[in-house]
Order: C-alpha cells, then sequence, then structure tokens
C-alpha cells in the first residue's frame, strides 16, 4: 500500500521547495503597501515540503481516487461523461486563462463573444428567448429559475401564488429552492407507471399555484409522455412550467424544453455538455427562458452591436438584479462551447441517441438477475431493485462496496425514495459497449453467487485505500480540518 500519510504529516521544519537569489534593493515593510487589517500577525500554517514531494503526494492522491478518466462511472442523475481534454487545452490558453473582468470591454471582445455565442447555441437548442449563463451551478440555476417565476407573477400582480408543484421524484434541491424563493411545496404522486399522476395533479392545482418543477426525463430515466397535458393545466391557471434540465442528456438534438411547454430551465452544462463536475466549483448552471421572461433576466446582459461588431453590457430595468459577481465562471463556459461547436447539431444528436440505447441495452443484461419496477419507456437512464438480494442477505449498500473491488465507481443508491434498494444506473453515451457487458457481469456475478460468498460480500471493499468506515460517525462528527498541536491564539 502507497504512503497515505496526509501532506502536514509529510512537513519538515525548515525544508524550503525554493530559493531566492539575494535581492540588493532596500526592504520595506508590507504594511507600507497593504492595509494592516489584511496582514497576518503569524506565518501561515503551511506544509514545508519539496515539490518532488508535492508531486508524488498529489499523484498518488489521483491514483486513490476514482474518477472518469480512470474507468466506469455509472452514477444516476450525474451523467459522469467523458470530459474531452481539447476543451481543457482551449480553456487553458493565456489569452483565456489571462484575461480579467474587470478589463476594459474593448479589450475582451473575444471574451464576451463566447458568452454571447454560447447563450445563442443553448437558446437554439432548448428553443428559448433568452439566457443567463450567470449561475455558479444546477441548484443556484433553479434558485434563479424561481425568482424569475416570482417577478412574473408579482409584475402581474398574481398575489395569490403560493405554491410549487413537484414530483415525489425530484431532486433534493428542487424543494429547498422553493423554500428558499419564498414558496411553499405541493407533492404529487407518481402513476403505477412511474410518471407524474394526473389525477393527483388536477386535485393540487389552483390559483394559489404558481408553477411546477419537473425532471425531464424525470429521476427514475422515464420520459413524461403526458407532458402537453400538464403544461396545459399548469398554465391554464396562470402557472409556469420550470424544466430541471439535470437529464437534458436525453433529450438533446432530439426535443426541446420549449416544445414540451416549459418556460424556464436550467442547464446542468458538466453533465449534457461534458465540462468537469467540480469538488464544489468552479461550476455553471445556465437558465433559458421563454419570451413571457426574458425582461427579468440577472443583470448584465451582453449586447451585440451587428453594425459596429461590438459587445457590451445592458443592464435591464426589470431585472431581478445580480446573482454572480461578472458574467458567471468563464473557463468552466467556455469548455461547454469548445463542446457543442466541435459536435455541432447532428453530433449532439447522437449524444442523446447513444446515450439512450447504452442505458437500455445495460438494463436488459441486468433484468435477469434485478428487479426493474418501471422498465417501460427507459430513456438515458434506469432504476434497478435490490429487494430480492437483500431477503438473501445483500443490500444496495452492500452491491456498491463490492463494485469498486471490481474497479467500477458506485451507482446512485437509495434515490429516488420511491424504489426500495433501488440502484440508479446512468452509463452515458461514451462507454463502448464491452464496458457495459464487464459492469453487468460484475453485477450479475454478485447476485448470483450471493448464497455462496455473503460473508465475503458484506465486508468489502478489499481493494481500496481505505476499506470500512464508520458511516454514522463520519456523517454525524464532519472532520475535514487539520488541527496543529497548538492553534493560533
Amino acid at each position: 500500500m502507497m504512503d497515505s500519510k496526509v501532506i502536514f504529516n509529510q512537513s519538515k521544519n525548515g525544508l524550503k521547495p525554493y530559493r531566492i537569489p539575494k535581492i540588493d534593493i532596500k526592504r520595506e515593510k508590507l504594511s507600507k503597501y497593504i492595509n494592516k487589517n489584511f496582514l497576518r500577525n503569524n506565518k501561515a500554517r503551511l506544509p514545508e515540503v519539496s515539490e518532488p514531494e508535492v508531486v508524488r503526494h498529489f499523484s498518488n492522491l489521483s491514483v486513490k481516487n476514482h474518477h472518469v478518466d480512470k474507468n466506469f462511472y455509472p452514477l444516476g442523475s450525474c451523467t459522469m461523461k467523458y470530459n474531452p481534454k481539447i476543451n481543457d487545452s482551449i480553456a487553458m490558453m493565456s489569452e483565456f486563462s489571462g484575461a480579467h473582468p474587470l478589463q476594459d470591454v474593448s479589450s475582451i471582445q473575444g471574451i464576451l463573444k463566447v458568452y454571447y455565442d454560447l447563450g445563442e447555441l443553448l437558446c437554439k437548442i432548448t428553443e428559448m428567448d433568452g439566457i443567463t449563463l450567470q449561475p455558479s451551478a444546477g441548484s443556484q440555476g433553479e434558485f434563479v429559475g424561481l425568482l424569475l417565476m416570482k417577478k412574473y407573477h408579482e409584475i402581474k400582480k398574481n398575489k395569490s401564488k403560493k405554491y410549487i408543484i413537484i414530483p415525489k421524484t425530484a431532486h433534493g434541491t428542487n424543494p429547498a429552492s422553493v423554500i428558499m424563493s419564498g414558496y411553499l411545496i405541493k407533492q404529487v404522486d407518481s402513476d403505477d407507471r412511474g410518471r407524474v399522476c394526473i389525477k393527483h395533479l388536477k386535485e393540487l392545482v389552483d390559483d394559489e399555484t404558481a408553477g411546477m418543477m419537473l425532471t425531464q426525463p424525470n429521476t427514475l430515466g422515464l420520459f413524461e409522455d403526458n407532458i402537453e397535458q400538464i403544461s396545459d393545466l399548469i398554465h391554464s391557471y396562470d402557472g409556469l412550467m420550470y424544466m430541471d434540465g439535470a437529464n437534458l442528456n436525453a433529450l438533446v438534438g432530439m426535443v426541446s424544453p420549449y416544445k414540451m411547454g416549459f418556460d424556464i430551465t436550467h442547464i446542468n452544462v458538466h453533465k449534457t455538455f461534458s465540462t468537469p463536475h467540480g469538488g464544489g466549483g468552479p461550476g455553471a448552471g445556465p437558465v433559458a427562458v421563454n419570451s413571457k421572461l426574458t425582461k427579468f433576466l440577472p443583470n448584465p446582459i451582453i449586447q451585440y452591436d451587428k453594425k459596429r461588431k461590438y459587445y457590451s453590457y445592458e443592464n435591464l430595468k426589470d431585472s431581478i438584479g445580480y446573482v454572480h459577481s461578472f458574467l458567471g465562471n468563464f473557463g468552466v463556459l467556455l469548455r461547454a462551447y469548445v463542446y457543442i461547436r466541435i459536435l455541432g447539431k447532428g453530433g449532439l444528436r447522437n449524444i442523446s441517441r447513444t446515450a439512450v440505447l447504452n442505458a437500455n441495452y445495460l438494463k436488459f443484461l441486468l433484468s435477469d438477475c434485478y428487479h426493474v419496477p418501471f422498465s417501460d419507456g427507459t430513456m438515458h437512464e434506469f432504476v434497478i431493485s435490490a429487494v430480492s438480494q437483500k431477503e438473501k442477505g445483500l443490500k444496495a449498500l452492500d452491491i456498491a462496496k463490492n463494485l469498486l473491488d471490481y474497479g467500477f465507481h458506485a451507482p446512485t443508491i437509495y434515490f429516488p425514495i420511491n424504489v426500495p434498494e433501488s440502484i440508479m444506473i446512468e452509463p452515458t453515451e461514451t462507454e463502448k459497449k464491452e464496458t457495459l457487458e464487464s459492469f453487468a457481469n460484475a453485477m450479475n456475478e454478485m447476485s448470483l453467487n450471493i448464497d455462496s460468498k455473503i460473508d465475503y460480500y458484506k465486508e468489502a471493499p478489499y481493494n481500496t485505500p481505505v476499506r470500512k468506515l464508520n458511516e454514522a460517525k463520519a456523517n454525524r462528527e464532519l472532520d475535514v480540518k487539520w488541527n496543529y498541536k497548538d492553534e493560533l491564539s
């Protein structure tokens, strides 16, 4: 096993990874140039290690961690597709990475063109009329979308609007965004096909309905085939339809949110458009809207003067205001722009077709050993249940941990919550047939050998840097800070 010391434990007092030549200029105190309120009284407690140690440390960490460049990552509802390296190469060009948002507009025309053109492309893909690229993630995109919805009702003096309807299968951020935006929640049941129950929806919708948030396809991987009926019902009460774009990878190039009756949608560029999944950021969750809402978009927006061939900022009078410093996280948006430009319309269409094909093929390979509660109409992902395996002693959690020893990342487990012992699998379009078959063989092997190997399976994983964790303690006593023996006073 490779050295697992944290970087702080490798520190040695006085060890310097650099040598600065002697300087022959007068030394001056930093306080002469920087306000003392922003200066440390003590040295920063950073590890003192050599450059080779730093490189080796982080190289070792990258090997320990699982990532899309290492092996299959079928994390349901996360679209863990391969991130083309050309996107990174272009984003790291000094002309882009060296620019600053406070530069004069005349000096960043190329940057503004990328923002503007990406917005135009995303509007074409969604068939919407306007867009903001500012939100830093899909969750912030949800919040911004609901603020736009709220502004719409305020302008129309729809004072009775109090509720947002969300399905039982909604992503956890949906109810959080609803509450943050000042609305209340009504939850609509699923029918026996795994779609929105129209009968129950009709009972919930009234004059107090501000709108509905709906993931399309839903988190069971199913296309909401009653979407036109749902949209018409919400619109009949002057409510707005919000599409959670988490699963747009199944639809891109095939059908647009606008044609399904949605007024607002956010776009997870780290899913559909292959930008890196952040570890906290920087990310992006653009929000596209139809003509009802364009005048409420966050400030500033980018305008293009065709005569002058010049890009500039503009503030909208009825805007919901500012939701991000400057225009959004450029580096990640640039990667999405490159991805879309390389693929084009036909390539984007092939993405969704292949993602749907891969999911259905993998579902077929697993269907003899695992129960598929909603098998009709699978799109880009699907949910299986490990209830029969649990009855023999092997829970969904055990299956997930054993997959780590096969070299695969575990799928999403125990979500959606309306399927017991749920395992949500999303293979994405970037995996080849043989990879899907290898994963299915591992899953099926576990199911077929429960009786003879249950004790072995219950102790997995065996080959990971850290094996059995006290999960309850890790959740209750989150500790991610290094503590020195003598803390700063």
